[in-house]
C-alpha cells in the first residue's frame, strides 16, 4: 500500500488577510514611521504660550475639540475619499483632493507640515519596493504630495476597510499630539495616557461622522487654530515646527 505525500501550499484566505491588514495599519499608525510627525504640535505649543492650555484638562479639551471640529470634518473624510480614488486608480480625483488639502492649510507652518510629511511618506513607499505605478502618480502631484494623500495610498495598497484606516490615521495623530502636550505644557506620562484614552474613546464617533461626508460637506474651518499657527511662526521660544 503506497502513501502519497502532499506539500501544503500557501494560500491567502479571508482569515489570513485580516491580521495582515491590521498589522499594516499598526505600522502606519506607529510613531516609528519615519515621516516626522513628532516634530509638529499643530499650534498646540502656541496655545500653551498664550495661556490657553496650561494643564491636563485644558490639553484634553483642546485635542478633543481639534479631533471633532477639525480632523473629523477635514482630513478624515478626505482620507476616505482618497483611499477610494487610489483603489480606483483615478489620478484626476487624487490630484483634486491633494489640491484641496494644500489650499486649506491656513498658515505657512501647516502647509509645510502637510508637504514635508507627504514627501517623507512618498520616500517610505518607494523604499518598500514593489511595482505600484500609483507611487509615480503620488510623486508627480504638484507642488508636492500632501500627507493625507500619501497615507491614503499606503492604506489603499492593503486590504483594510476605510473605517479601520481612518481610525489608524486618527490614532497616529493622537499619539503625536499627546507627546507634544507632554513636552509643551508640560505634563506627566500618566496625564498623557489619560488624554490619549479620552481621544481613543472619541475616535469611533469622529470617524463615523466623517465617513459619509461628501465634497460639499467637507470643510477646514478652525479660525483660532489658524491664528495660533500663524503666531507660532514668530514665537520667541519653540520646541516644534508648527
Amino acid at each position: 500500500m503506497s502513501t502519497t505525500t502532499t506539500t501544503p501550499t500557501a494560500t491567502i484566505t479571508a482569515t489570513d488577510a485580516a491580521p495582515a491588514a491590521l498589522l499594516q495599519l499598526l505600522w502606519l499608525a506607529s510613531p516609528a514611521l519615519p515621516v516626522g510627525g513628532f516634530s509638529y504640535s499643530e499650534a498646540l505649543e502656541a496655545a500653551v504660550d498664550s495661556g490657553r492650555v496650561t494643564n491636563e484638562a485644558q490639553a484634553a479639551r483642546w485635542l478633543l475639540d481639534q479631533l471633532h471640529l477639525s480632523l473629523a470634518r477635514s482630513e478624515l473624510p478626505l482620507l476616505a475619499q482618497a483611499i477610494a480614488a487610489w483603489r480606483a486608480s483615478d489620478a484626476a480625483r487624487v490630484r483634486s483632493l491633494n489640491d484641496w488639502v494644500l489650499a486649506t492649510r491656513e498658515s505657512r507652518e501647516l502647509r509645510a507640515q502637510a508637504e514635508q510629511m507627504g514627501r517623507s511618506m512618498l520616500e517610505w513607499l518607494k523604499n518598500r519596493g514593489g511595482a505600484d505605478t500609483r507611487i509615480a502618480v503620488l510623486a508627480a502631484l504638484p507642488p508636492a504630495p500632501s500627507w493625507p494623500l500619501a497615507f491614503a495610498l499606503a492604506c489603499a495598497q492593503g486590504s483594510a476597510a476605510p473605517r479601520e484606516a481612518l481610525l489608524a490615521f486618527a490614532f497616529g495623530w493622537a499619539e503625536n499630539m499627546v507627546q507634544a502636550a507632554l513636552k509643551a505644557v508640560p505634563l506627566g506620562q500618566s496625564a498623557g495616557q489619560r488624554i490619549l484614552g479620552a481621544l481613543v474613546e472619541a475616535m469611533p464617533a469622529a470617524v463615523d461622522a466623517a465617513l459619509p461626508l461628501g465634497d460639499d460637506e467637507r470643510q477646514a474651518f478652525a479660525p483660532l487654530l489658524s491664528i495660533l499657527s500663524a503666531q507660532h511662526e514668530t514665537q520667541y521660544s519653540r520646541l516644534f515646527r508648527s
